[in-house]
């Protein structure tokens, strides 16, 4: 066994210390910003534009900005009138359109339209699945999509694959 020592000056061991943690430090603030973009492209999804919707095209095209593939034509319209005040039985409801961004209060005593639409594509599930949107003068300002059969469900807009539900 041969043991080979050499001297270095300690002014050079000093310097490669430096090198040596400086890179380190460069290699984990990469890490990090990589780990921060990812976390704000899968946060912040772009969400379709509620406004301007005129038209059943119109209403189709801002559904399949979620993701969702739909019927031809709506399997209801119906016109809503908002209550004056929103009781504790819609505490719920009212969450679910916040988290969305809508703001149903804004429009108490409105009346709006309700477009119903089937959805084709929800993850595990073909059947009796649909997806609503209320509509004021051409601004969506509220939705969600919805089984009433079995267990049921509601969930926002948000295709299940961002959103987390399912």
């Amino acid at each position: 066994m041969f043991i080979i020592t050499k001297k270095i000056p300690r002014r050079r061991l000093t310097a490669a210390l430096f090198l040596f943690l400086l890179t380190l430090g460069l290699f984990g603030a990469g890490l990090e910003l990589s780990h921060d973009i990812r976390a704000a492209s899968v946060s912040l999804p772009s969400q379709p534009d509620p406004t301007g919707i005129r038209s059943n095209q119109d209403r189709i095209d801002y559904l399949e900005g979620f993701g969702w593939i739909t019927g031809e034509d709506p399997a209801a319209v119906e016109e809503i009138l908002l209550p004056e005040s929103f009781g504790k039985d819609y505490r719920d409801y009212l969450n679910l359109q916040s988290e969305q961004g809508f703001d149903l209060q804004a429009y108490a005593g409105k009346t709006v339209k309700r477009y119903t639409y089937q959805i084709k594509n929800y993850p595990g599930l073909r059947e009796n699945i649909w997806a609503s949107m209320l509509v004021y003068q051409n601004t969506v300002i509220g939705g969600e999509v919805f089984c009433s059969e079995g267990d049921g469900f509601t969930q926002s807009l948000v295709y299940p694959a961002e959103s987390g539900r399912m």
